[in-house]
């Protein structure tokens, strides 16, 4: 019996768990979302949102205290900078979990947990990828054109 037994356990140590939650939420302040599986998007949600209202309040305590439980300082200078000012005047719920499918190894339930309003942020990266495999597509291609090209001759030569 689970009862009054609060919390994610994760299947892990208390130092183990520690050390994801801390990664996974600075990924999300990175990445605007990440894929993981729905327990652990849904254990992450509350550090998140904590991440969240210390860069809304934008003080100095506030930033060491992001800064004690994030990674990196890209990911506390971004917190401040572009993720907390999005979210001005709006009380939590700073978060959305969708789920996407079963995982291929232990079929495990996936899902993205994204932070609101970084569709427009995400929708730029989508395209400067795109842009960026078309523009390798049509390298390889002139570059097999040559190579045929170069081969055709070689015989005659």
């Amino acid at each position: 019996m689970r009862h009054r037994n609060a919390g994610f356990k994760l299947g892990r140590n208390t130092s183990h768990r520690r050390a994801l939650l801390r990664n996974l939420v600075t990924s999300i302040v990175l990445e605007d979302r990440v894929e993981t599986t729905i327990t652990k998007a849904k254990a992450v949600r509350p550090h998140v949102e904590k991440m969240i209202t210390l860069g809304k309040k934008g003080d100095v305590h506030s930033r060491r205290q992001a800064l004690a439980f994030l990674q990196t300082r890209e990911a506390v200078t971004r917190l401040f900078d572009t993720v907390a000012p999005r979210y001005g005047d709006r009380n939590g719920g700073y978060l959305r979990i969708v789920r996407t499918g079963f995982q291929k190894g232990d079929g495990a339930e996936k899902a993205f947990i994204e932070l609101l309003g970084a569709e427009a942020v995400l929708d730029e990266k989508r395209q400067k990828r795109a842009e960026v495999r078309e523009k390798k597509r049509e390298e390889l291609q002139k570059a097999l054109a040559e190579q045929q090209q170069q081969a055709g001759e070689e015989p005659q030569a």
